[in-house]
């Protein structure tokens, strides 16, 4: 995907983000007295997705940096923060959510990184365990094009003892990373998915091999790792095809450098099918054995999710005996016939993954 579009808000004009990020992108930059200008313009385009991946607004983040992750109290949630560094993705995967999350979906950095790290700096104050990413509105790698997003939030990390950063991606931009010092205070993740998907669903991201590859040298430099998969679908010969996943992840890292794995399948709001029908006209993948689920998405069948999930973690088990498997969005019937237990109310998954960051990045837990 190309940038062919870039927009400034005025009131960001002399801030030291923006004349770092204007000299890496050779393009005219469009001055806007309102922001609204730009949004109200990608919304008259034929294709606001398309446009929105076209388009970088630097501006202001007006709410807060960091936030709990959405999830719903209808399904066991992990206790995730998110750093809010921006929004929308370069990259065009068919499912992706951000299409029709954002009104309209657009390209933006938040350059008032003053204000960004005053709030990282207190939440690192906190004496507790906090893990926080930068993936949930928009890919955490994406940005090394144009910034150092990585460096800065990195090497602050790096000076803690009781938060983890997970930056989480589907390219191959890891190469600023690889002489910080981290101090194992950054996880590295990427969400993984069969051949025949990221063929198919993920335009303009890089291959499994590729993404298993940057894994490898993310390992050489100290990095603990994390991986997703999710969404998995439900295809003919996706069992199979699963499992070469697994056997691929396990054949470029080590199991003691994994942090945790999360498993999830595909699952969407109703808003979301016209418009994968109207961008990806060749894909299938919401045409398969789905229900309303109790959070008003779209849902593979319960027997269905539970049978794969139950071979994925043998299939990881199997090789990995001691690694942290979760499920993103599931609830207790799925969690105890697939990992053969329930996690304690309130905050089991939590403790879970907390315990498995204390280990794997040497935080302390107060």
């Amino acid at each position: 995907m190309t940038l062919i579009r870039l927009y400034i808000d005025k009131d960001v004009i002399d801030y030291p983000q923006v004349a770092s990020i204007r000299s890496r992108i050779n393009l005219p930059a469009i001055i806007v007295e309102d922001v609204r200008q730009v949004y109200k313009k990608i919304s008259s385009s034929p294709d606001p997705v398309q446009a929105g991946k076209e388009t970088l607004l630097l501006t202001k983040n007006m709410g807060a940096f960091i936030r709990d992750c959405p999830g719903t109290s209808y399904y066991k949630c992990c206790g995730y923060k998110i750093l809010h560094i921006g929004t929308f993705c370069i990259m065009d995967c068919s499912y992706c959510i951000l299409q029709s999350y954002f009104h309209p979906p657009i390209l933006q950095f938040f350059v008032n990184h003053r204000d960004m790290m005053a709030e990282l700096d207190l939440t690192l104050s906190e004496k507790k365990i906090n893990r926080i990413g930068t993936g949930e509105f928009t890919d955490s790698m994406i940005w090394e094009l144009w910034t150092n997003l990585s460096n800065t939030l990195v090497s602050r990390f790096s000076t803690q003892a009781n938060s983890v950063l997970e930056l989480k991606t589907k390219t191959t931009a890891v190469g600023n990373l690889k002489n910080l010092q981290h101090n194992k205070k950054t996880i590295i993740s990427w969400s993984l998915n069969t051949e025949k998907i990221i063929y198919s669903e993920e335009r303009n991201t890089s291959s499994l091999s590729a993404r298993l590859k940057a894994a490898r040298k993310c390992e050489s430099w100290g990095y603990p790792l994390a991986f997703h998969f999710d969404p998995m679908f439900i295809y003919d010969g996706c069992e199979n095809d699963y499992k070469q996943v697994v056997k691929q992840l396990f054949s470029h890292v080590s199991p003691e450098n994994i942090v945790w794995i999360s498993l999830g399948t595909f699952r969407f709001m109703p808003s979301l099918k016209p418009l994968i029908q109207q961008r990806f006209s060749d894909s299938k993948i919401v045409y398969g054995e789905f229900i309303p689920g109790i959070d008003g998405k779209m849902r593979y069948f319960k027997p269905l999710r539970i049978a794969l999930y139950k071979k994925m973690v043998r299939w990881i088990k199997d090789i990995a005996p001691d690694v942290v498997i979760y499920f993103c969005m599931e609830d207790d019937e799925v969690w105890e016939k697939s990992l053969c237990f329930i996690p304690s109310e309130p905050d089991g998954i939590s403790d879970m993954l907390d315990k498995s960051a204390a280990k794997h990045c040497n935080l302390i837990s107060c």
